[in-house]
């Protein structure tokens, strides 16, 4: 110790000198109380000082009892005294942390953190003068005990309307100090609490690190809008918030504090002056590792009962037990009974691994990739070799124009920003994190916590019973038995084996999942009994070569090993085992790793192999990346790592990586605009320039010379269009002679610059018209000018609408084009906000600055996609709006559940009288034909008897075959045969469409193909799709292709084509039960969040129109009842002030 360090006076020589240390440490902790508390712990934490219980176990000796041949850890009773002292004083000194963090401007406005800081004060509770008093002198304190020792400081007060002391932040000193005394003592009560507001002035000060907000009362803003805003302008940029509520009464006020700060990884501080504590994040910290301290001393002192000098192993095992039983049975929860009988729960849909999920919700999938985003205003930079120059020279459009960015393959793009479409974009980007964070939270808990999502069909489950699992074995029980309840049913067939050193199978072979199966699998379960080692190749084996011996006859097969530590076999012969074994078929292993102990189990036998925890982890990475699996680790203390959870979360890292380069894109906009020097048009000497309405009139007149009269009304029409622009000279024209001719037209000798035309949109003029005449005399013409006047905007009204009762038998985008939303004369921005709602804003010169239109402080104000219109709408006309918009959503979601219903749920809706339904009955259809051919027999008769459609049945693989040679009308009789006919179907050969589409073609009077297939055909798409045009020719036939696949994304889209080419639609049925679990949901629980439920990604066209017009209605009624609500607390407010005025002039 001496060669590294001098002795400063805390080594520690001897037990007994460990109260001197910490009595130094604790001098030296409290000189660093500026520190914040999350500092401060990572120095002070229980961790960090070494006092938790596995530091206590080390201090122990490992001795050998004699006897029994056991190691044994003997603790002497100073130890644990000292541990216990030590202990008591970090419990004292959290108390003296947490006494001075509530004293003075600390407990009232909480410890401000940062060097920088901006103040924002909420100024509209302060109603009468007592307590605006205290308010200002509690501020005073704060300046003078905190704020003083900043490098920086910037103050402003908010109401309705905000008001900053300074422009930009000013250096902390005297005068500072001083100009902000004084701005506390003239702070003044206003109306309405505008939080919004004052957040984007306030972040618009790039300088500041710490923002602290005082907040009296309720902000006037949801939660949602303000984190919103806050979030998008803080991204990429380090900024502490600091949220305090002072005295306030408000629950919801506290919550919108509370919760903001969590939103932006702030800190909070709710202060009341009614003697009671304050609430406060720093303080809650500190009573969390208080009680955290306290609970490890009872413990210490529960088991240790001061066995002086002898073995205290019983004392350990004690404690490894306590500590299994407090901290697991949290993250694994025992039933009340968990020897009773299992509670069966069915699965309301298939699981999904999180790869397969993102294939249909992922970002790319729902085309929210930025660059698809982007690519239709990207454009390459262009350049071009000028022969004249003997150079290449590249095109300077961008730098006035557009902005550069950088794109996914290096090269840099020219973009034009279109901001409503970013920030649509980030909406939806926002929508989708939450959809995610779902997503992962879905994936956390019960027993997906513990084995992940179980996707497969037919599942092995391997057990992990070795000696080394003793101590853990009724949590193993546990696990098995919430696999069973929550994931099992729905399979078709299932086994268990336990392994230790010897296999122990359930079953001989798969059983199938049926309740009482499951019964039986749990009781045996619970006379497992741990021993022996992990041979896990021999369970590998016999899993392998007995339940999946028949693996290449069926799809969707699974194995899940439930394990504590490293198998016995070394690494590379179970991967290289497990690669031969899943190589070209669809059988997959999962391992779903425990963590419960890092050494030897509680009894003294060490297992065949060890390896830390970490290590272990490592190992079975391999063995699952060769057998194409994936990977799921927990513990004790939560999930340590999960593919699938990590999936998401890249995917929510693509999410957070787009936004930051929209506010980049934003941020590079604003900088342009900034920079661009005021345009003005300054006409060259000796210059005509003509005013703006010549641009309207005829270049070339007639050649008929005009008479004085119309000579005479040119002449004052020009010198009343001067007189209107007073800053426009037109050349005036005398005619030299009696022989009147039309003069020329003056030539322009400089046009506005482009920069004015875009940055400033010139007002549109009155529609004027000419009319030219010839006179009575000679060649003599008239001309006539007439200004018509402006068209008057009339707000539209809300439409009483009406809707069908009963189905109609067509597509969606037929029964839209008569009952979307436009259709029926619903949206929301064309109802409430026409030409005549614009914020207007016009430039005085005088003022040097923008000044809003009278009527702008008339109306309340709202922002719609960037831009702020005024709402010039009743409530009773919001409240008929909502009504309407509920109805029609309500009879969309019927159409939904009857598209969802009966057969049209796999096949969709035969809308022709005469059609053929074409099934392919390849080998690749051999998992689907089973319950093709019963959903068929639904399809014959609930659709093609019922509705009367003259039909033939054709199925093909390698050849084809039809059930008639011509169509037939669809009696009982046809009917039944029909049925029979489709039973004896069986799976085997090719795929060969294009056989089976040219002879469905060739049946006479068929007006549509319905084609069900799963996959891609054997010949070359493009040599169909062409042939089917040519055939098509010749008769207008329509193709409707229907698809059994859920992964084969190639065939799909050759589906997709096939049936846009020919004028049909595609549907799959993927997604079917989510859409009527989410249906359901939304007609029992109202349409009042629109993010929750969500229908899924559906590629069908008819449920895809549908769920668009759906999701569309919710986000029109969502804005509507938000807009109630803002004029709801617009009326109130003008109420308010109505009678502020009256009681003053009283």
């Amino acid at each position: 110790m001496s060669d590294l360090e001098p002795d400063n006076g805390l080594l520690v020589t001897h037990a007994n000198e460990i109260q001197d240390l910490l009595t130094t440490e604790m001098k030296k902790i409290l000189s660093k109380k500026v520190q914040s508390t999350e500092e401060w712990l990572r120095s002070y934490s229980l961790e960090s000082l070494q006092l938790t219980l596995e530091h206590l176990v080390n201090e122990g000796t490992i001795i050998l009892d004699s006897r029994s041949g056991v190691e044994e850890i003997e603790l002497a009773e100073e130890a644990v005294t000292s541990f216990e002292a030590r202990v008591s004083e970090v419990i004292e000194l959290y108390q003296q942390r947490i006494q001075w963090l509530l004293k003075d401007s600390r407990k009232v406005f909480g410890l401000v953190k940062g060097t920088k800081v901006g103040l924002v004060v909420d100024v509209s509770g302060l109603s009468d003068r007592p307590r605006l008093e205290g308010f200002q002198k509690d501020l005073l304190f704060l300046i003078d005990e905190q704020l003083c020792y900043k490098k920086q400081l910037y103050c402003l007060s908010f109401g309705t309307e905000i008001s900053p002391l300074w422009e930009s932040p000013r250096n902390v000193g005297v005068h500072v100090l001083g100009e902000a005394r004084q701005w506390v003592q003239q702070l003044a009560p206003a109306r309405g609490c505008n939080l919004l507001k004052a957040l984007k002035h306030v972040l618009t000060m790039k300088e500041l690190n710490s923002l602290v907000i005082i907040m009296q009362s309720c902000p006037d803003q949801s939660l949602e809008i303000l984190a919103d805003y806050a979030q998008q302008c803080m991204l990429g940029r380090k900024l502490l918030v600091h949220a305090v509520t002072y005295d306030c009464g408000s629950p919801a006020a506290i919550a919108t504090v509370k919760n903001l700060a969590e939103v932006l990884s702030g800190c909070y501080h709710c202060y009341t002056s009614k003697g009671e504590n304050s609430d406060s994040s720093d303080v809650n910290l500190l009573l969390q590792e208080s009680h955290k301290a306290k609970d490890l001393l009872r413990s210490i002192k529960q088991t240790f009962q001061r066995h002086v000098g002898v073995s205290l192993i019983s004392g350990i095992a004690d404690v490894s037990t306590e500590v299994a039983n407090a901290a697991i049975p949290c993250f694994l929860p025992k039933p009340p009974k968990h020897e009773g009988p299992l509670i069966i729960q069915t699965p309301h849909f298939l699981a999904r691994t999180s790869t397969d999920w993102l294939k249909t919700n992922g970002l790319k999938a729902r085309k929210l990739n930025l660059y698809q985003v982007l690519a239709p205003n990207a454009f390459s930079p262009v350049e071009e070799f000028v022969p004249i120059l003997q150079k290449t020279v590249s095109s300077t459009l961008h730098e006035k124009a557009m902005t550069q960015f950088e794109w996914h393959d290096g090269t840099v793009k020219n973009i034009h920003v279109d901001l409503p479409i970013l920030y649509k974009y980030q909406k939806l980007l926002a929508k989708m994190v939450r959809i995610y964070e779902k997503r992962i939270n879905w994936l956390s808990v019960a027993s997906r916590r513990i084995w992940g999502s179980v996707c497969e069909r037919r599942v092995v489950i391997l057990v992990d019973i070795s000696v080394t699992n003793s101590m853990c074995i009724i949590h193993i029980q546990h696990s098995l038995r919430l696999l069973l309840e929550e994931q099992m049913s729905n399979k078709d067939c299932f086994n268990i084996i336990a392994f230790g050193s010897h296999i122990v199978p359930w079953q001989l072979e798969l059983v199938p999942s049926q309740p009482e199966n499951l019964q039986k699998a749990w009781r045996w379960v619970l006379r497992l009994q741990c021993s022996g080692s992990r041979n896990f190749m021999s369970a590998l084996r016999r899993a392998v070569e007995v339940d999946f011996k028949e693996k290449d006859k069926h799809k969707s097969q699974g194995l899940y090993l439930l394990t504590t530590g490293i198998p016995d076999q070394e690494t590379h012969t179970v991967s290289a085992y497990v690669a031969e074994a899943c190589r070209g078929f669809d059988l997959h292993l999962h391992v779903c790793l425990f963590s419960v102990m890092e050494d030897a189990d509680s009894c003294g036998i060490i297992p065949a192999r060890y390896a830390t925890p970490t290590e272990t982890a490592i190992v079975f990475k391999e063995i699952v990346q060769a057998a194409n699996g994936r990977f799921h680790w927990f513990g004790e203390a939560g999930i340590f790592e999960s593919d699938d959870i990590t999936v998401i979360v890249s995917e929510m890292e693509k999410a957070k990586n787009y936004s930051q380069k929209c506010a980049f894109l934003v941020e590079s906009l604003k900088q342009r605009s900034g920079n661009q020097p005021a345009n003005s048009f300054i006409a060259e000497a000796g210059a005509t320039t003509v005013v703006t309405k010549e641009k309207r009139r005829p270049q070339k007149l007639p050649s008929p010379k005009p008479t004085a009269l119309s000579l005479a009304r040119m002449h004052i029409k020009d010198k009343h269009g001067a007189e209107k622009n007073t800053s426009i000279r037109v050349a005036a024209w005398r005619p030299t002679s009696a022989k009147a001719e039309i003069p020329p037209v003056q030539a322009i000798k400089q046009w506005p610059q482009a920069e004015k035309r875009r940055k400033y949109k010139p007002r549109k003029q009155p529609e004027c018209s000419v009319s030219v005449f010839y006179t009575d005399k000679g060649r003599n013409v008239g001309t006539v000018y007439r200004n018509y006047p402006k068209t008057v905007c009339i707000r539209k009204h809300v439409p009483s609408v009406r809707l069908p009762q009963k189905e109609e038998i067509c597509s969606s985008k037929e029964w839209l084009t008569k009952y979307s939303i436009k259709k029926l004369k619903l949206e929301l921005p064309r109802l409430m906000f026409g030409p005549g709602c614009t914020h207007q804003k016009k430039i005085v010169k005088s003022l040097h600055k923008k000044v809003s239109a009278k009527y702008c402080t008339i109306f309340p104000s709202v922002e719609i996609n960037g831009v702020v219109r005024h709402l010039q709408v009743q409530s009773k006309e919001l409240e008929i709006y909502i009504e309407q918009m509920e109805k029609v959503l309500l009879r969309y979601l019927q159409r939904i559940q009857w598209l969802l219903s009966g057969s049209r749920r796999l096949f969709g809706t035969i809308l022709e009288a005469n059609v053929c339904v074409l099934i392919d009955t390849s080998g690749s259809m051999d998992p689907y034909l089973p319950h093709i051919t019963k959903e068929l027999t639904s399809l014959i008769w609930e659709q093609l008897r019922k509705n009367e459609v003259r039909f033939n049945l054709l199925r093909f693989a390698e050849n084809t075959e039809s059930w008639r040679e011509h169509l037939v009308e669809a009696t009982d009789k046809t009917c039944h045969d029909a049925v029979q006919w489709v039973s004896k179907f069986h799976a085997h050969g090719n795929t060969h469409i294009l056989m089976a589409l040219q002879k469905a073609l060739s049946f006479q009077d068929v007006e549509a193909l319905y084609i069900l297939t799963d996959g891609k055909p054997d010949t070359s798409c493009n040599l169909i799709l062409k042939e089917i045009e040519r055939l098509r020719k010749q008769q207008d036939i329509k193709i409707h292709t229907i698809s059994f696949s859920y992964v084969d994304r190639e065939a799909n889209e050759f589906l997709k084509k096939l049936a846009s080419q020919t004028g049909g639609r595609y549907h799959c049925s993927f997604g079917d039960v989510d859409g009527q679990l989410a249906a359901h949901r939304m007609l029992t629980e109202g349409f009042d969040d629109e993010d929750d439920p969500v229908f899924p990604y559906f590629e069908g066209d008819d449920l895809k129109k549908l769920t668009e017009e759906v999701a569309k209605a919710r986000s029109f009624l969502k804005q509507a009842k938000s807009l109630r609500v803002l004029l709801q607390k617009w009326n109130i407010n003008q109420k308010d002030n109505s009678v502020f005025k009256n009681s003053a002039q009283d």
